[in-house]
C-alpha cells in the first residue's frame, strides 16, 4: 500500500509545494526562462566575461545597482540558483513571499543592521551558494559609484568566497527609480576578475582595517567594470551578444 503523504510533507522544507521543492524549482526555472526570452532580447543585452558567473562553489556577485532589472539580468546569465537579499515588504502577502523565496530571495529589514539576514547569507555561502549583494546598498542615479559598504567584505572574509565585481550600463535608463514600466534601451554587463576574500597582511583573519582597504579595492574594480560597461552599451549599432553565449 502506498504511503499517504501529509500536507506538511508537501508544504514543509523540501516538500513538493515548498519554495525549495518541486514547485519552487519549477517557478525559479520558469522565471529564469522568461528573463532570457524577454529581457535579453528586449534590451539587446551585450555582455563580456559572463562565464565567470558560472563558477562552482561559494561565490559573491557584487554588481553596481541602478535598477530593479539588475538582479534578474545577472541571475539569467547562469544555471546557478542565485540567492538575493530583498526588502521584507516584498514578501507580503504570503503567496508573493513564497514566489520570492522560490526564485532565491530572502528578506532583509532596511534601515537597520539586520544580523539575522547577514547570518542567513553567510550560512548559504558556507553551504556553497552563489549570492548577489549590491555593495552600494541602494540604487544610484548615475554611473558614478556610490558609497561602497563593508558588508560584502564581511561576508567574503567570513565565508572565504571570492567576489565578482560587475558593471551594468543601461538599466537605469530602462527603468529608473520611481518608474512603473520599463522602456527599451541598450543594456551591457561586464563581469570583472574575481577578488580573493579579505585577509590580514600575513594571511590571518581579516580585521576592520583590512576590510576597509579591501572595500576600496572593490570600489576601484566596480569603477573599471562600470566604465567598460558604459563603453560597451554606447557602441553604435543594434547588435547584441549571441544567445548561445549568454545562456549556458
Amino acid at each position: 500500500m502506498a504511503k499517504r503523504v501529509s500536507r506538511w510533507q508537501l508544504r514543509g522544507p523540501g516538500g513538493l509545494l515548498a519554495d525549495d521543492g518541486l514547485a519552487g524549482l519549477t517557478a525559479w526555472r520558469a522565471t529564469r526562462g522568461l528573463i532570457r526570452i524577454l529581457l535579453f532580447r528586449v534590451y539587446r543585452l551585450r555582455a563580456t566575461d559572463q562565464e565567470r558567473l558560472r563558477e562552482s562553489g561559494p561565490l559573491i556577485y557584487a554588481p553596481v545597482h541602478r535598477s530593479h532589472l539588475d538582479g534578474p539580468l545577472i541571475g539569467g546569465l547562469t544555471q546557478r540558483r542565485v540567492r538575493y537579499l530583498g526588502k521584507e515588504e516584498l514578501f507580503q502577502p504570503k503567496p508573493l513571499g513564497w514566489f520570492m523565496r522560490s526564485i532565491g530571495t530572502f528578506p532583509v529589514r532596511r534601515g537597520e543592521a539586520d544580523l539575522d539576514a547577514m547570518r542567513a547569507a553567510l550560512g548559504l555561502l558556507q553551504g556553497g551558494a552563489a549570492m548577489l549583494v549590491f555593495p552600494e546598498g541602494t540604487r544610484q542615479p548615475s554611473d558614478e559609484i556610490g558609497t561602497v559598504f563593508d558588508g560584502t567584505a564581511w561576508l567574503s572574509a567570513k565565508s572565504g568566497a571570492p567576489v565578482l565585481p560587475v558593471g551594468i550600463a543601461g538599466t537605469r535608463e530602462a527603468m529608473p527609480s520611481g518608474a512603473k514600466f520599463p522602456k527599451r534601451t541598450q543594456v551591457a554587463i561586464v563581469v570583472g576578475a574575481p577578488l580573493a576574500a579579505p585577509t590580514g597582511p600575513d594571511g590571518s583573519r581579516a580585521r576592520r582595517p583590512d576590510m576597509t582597504a579591501w572595500t576600496a579595492t572593490l570600489r576601484a574594480a566596480l569603477e573599471d567594470c562600470q566604465r567598460r560597461a558604459r563603453a560597451l552599451a554606447d557602441q553604435p549599432g543594434r547588435a547584441r551578444t549571441p544567445m548561445r553565449d549568454l545562456v549556458p
